[in-house]
């Protein structure tokens, strides 16, 4: 059974919600998800996009080297420790995990050639209690 449940492409930016709007028109899209530094969106066809806030972006600089591609990757998951063990196992190594501020729903990580991506917990399926 597969642990990753879907991938986003995640851009960061210093305004996600312009970004958002920008590619919501662009694909014809809606919002699904909406918090303080990252909106994320999905198209008629199922493309997912998010757009996260870092209030130190800089623009892609592409083709010239510096600050080109920024562009990084989330995955869904439904256990982080269970998943952390297979990236570390594949080669990856942890960026933020247990020690980052905040809840831990996420934890970052870079792939073996470096290039950044997310760990989330999928969101529960599960009716709220209490």
């Amino acid at each position: 059974m597969a642990l990753v449940k879907a991938g986003v492409v995640v851009l960061d930016c210093a305004e996600p919600e312009k970004l958002a709007e920008f590619y919501k028109g662009l694909l014809d899209a809606e919002e699904i998800d909406r918090t303080a530094n990252r909106v994320e969106i999905r198209s008629d066809d199922g493309t997912r996009l998010a757009f996260r806030r870092d209030v130190n972006a800089t623009p892609p600089s592409w083709p010239r080297p510096e600050n080109s591609l920024q562009a990084h990757l989330d995955f869904l998951v439904d256990d982080l420790d269970e998943v952390e063990r297979r990236v570390v196992g594949l080669g990856g190594r942890p960026l933020e995990t247990k020690g980052a501020p905040g809840p831990y729903e996420e934890r970052g990580y870079a792939d073996p050639a470096g290039h950044s991506f997310t760990l989330r917990l999928a969101p529960s399926t599960a009716p709220k209690q209490g």
